[in-house]
């Protein structure tokens, strides 16, 4: 089954983690043995040939550089222009995918209707370009409101305004307090140029002031829910109707910490949680519940997200598992037109009445 998935951290993983994702991934893991600068050395699960061997032939993929302040101990940038600099090499990144055919951005209908026709064409896929849409995750690279429309002219369509901790634009997960008349005016030019507003890390605050000051099309790429996992990085009930309300669509994410309860990090493992895909379909189905429909969920993974096999479902050896979600859907009761909704249908959907 053709699959969509709305967040992958692509670039971060070529740039910052120096992974030739070219490559299959066992060869990735096999040059990282003896490796512990990173938490998952040697436990990737993404690469552009899994992508292809999953049939997950679009994916929303990001630019993230984070600023921080003297008295901001998460790891970033020390200003916004180096955050702006390092977002510039994910794009140059990207772009080389694109020379040698590897990938091929999406950003607009056409481009989006003529990619569907190439991956819907009955050839075989492993040699296909993987398709892509370019995401902002966490705005503080923008240096100024108006490097917007720089960004969007080499293909932004999507921006989330915050990421882990306070942000120049908004404050994200484990922060709390609004956006403010800078964040406001980021949200008027997304509008303006109709950008999509990535809700996701957007913490309570935040969250509640951009729906209040954005009238453009809405998604949350990787989000799950509070009601399962009692943590400000889900959304709670009140918050997932309001992004029902708007049309949008929550991508289920499969960061083991985000989704069972009670995961301590570095201690907890996938298999002593009973930590595996079905737990994703509980977060999907109680989406589903809250909609009344499955018109408003679909697939958000955030593999390779800084984390892999350590922190994500022990039934999940690379990114191409996620074709055994449609089996555990159908054993839940889905329909095969569920199915399609969830695994690509309600992305393109959003996407063509964004982009029409």
């Amino acid at each position: 089954m053709f699959i969509i998935d709305a967040h992958l951290d692509l670039s971060m993983n070529a740039l910052e983690w120096n992974r030739d994702l070219t490559q299959p991934v066992a060869a990735i893991n096999a040059r990282e043995v003896g490796l512990n600068d990173k938490p998952d050395r040697a436990k990737a699960v993404v690469s552009l040939p899994e992508l292809r061997r999953g049939n997950i032939g679009l994916v929303i993929a990001t630019q993230i550089a984070r600023y921080v302040a003297p008295d901001n101990h998460l790891p970033g940038w020390h200003s916004p222009e180096q955050a702006w600099a390092q977002t510039q090499g994910q794009v140059a990144w990207y772009k080389t995918m694109e020379d040698v055919g590897e990938m091929t951005q999406v950003h607009d209908l056409t481009t989006l209707e003529n990619h569907l026709k190439v991956w819907g064409d009955g050839d075989d896929n492993s040699q296909k370009p993987v398709g892509y849409i370019l995401s902002l995750e966490g705005a503080d690279s923008l240096v100024t409101v108006g490097h917007l429309e720089r960004a969007y002219q080499y293909g932004l369509r999507a921006v989330g305004p915050a990421h882990y901790g306070p942000g120049r634009y908004a404050q994200g997960t484990d922060a709390t307090g609004f956006m403010g008349p800078k964040g406001h005016g980021l949200l008027k030019e997304m509008e303006r140029l109709n950008i999509i507003l990535d809700a996701t890390h957007l913490c309570d605050d935040s969250f509640w002031e951009a729906l209040d000051h954005f009238n453009g099309n809405v998604w949350a790429s990787h989000n799950n829910c509070r009601a399962l996992v009692n943590h400000n990085r889900q959304y709670s009930d009140e918050q997932i109707k309001a992004l029902i309300d708007r049309g949008a669509v929550i991508g289920a994410a499969l960061d083991a910490w985000m989704m069972v309860p009670g995961w301590v990090r570095g201690v907890s493992t996938p298999e002593g949680m009973n930590c595996n895909l079905e737990v994703m379909v509980d977060h999907i189905d109680h989406i589903c519940q809250l909609a009344g429909n499955t018109l408003h969920v679909g697939i958000g993974s955030d593999l390779d997200g800084a984390f892999g096999r350590e922190q994500c479902p022990y039934d999940l050896e690379t990114i191409a598992d996620l074709q055994n979600m449609p089996n555990l859907l159908a054993k839940r009761g889905y329909t095969s037109h569920d199915i399609d909704n969830m695994m690509h249908g309600n992305w393109l959907r959003f996407l063509r009445n964004a982009w029409a």
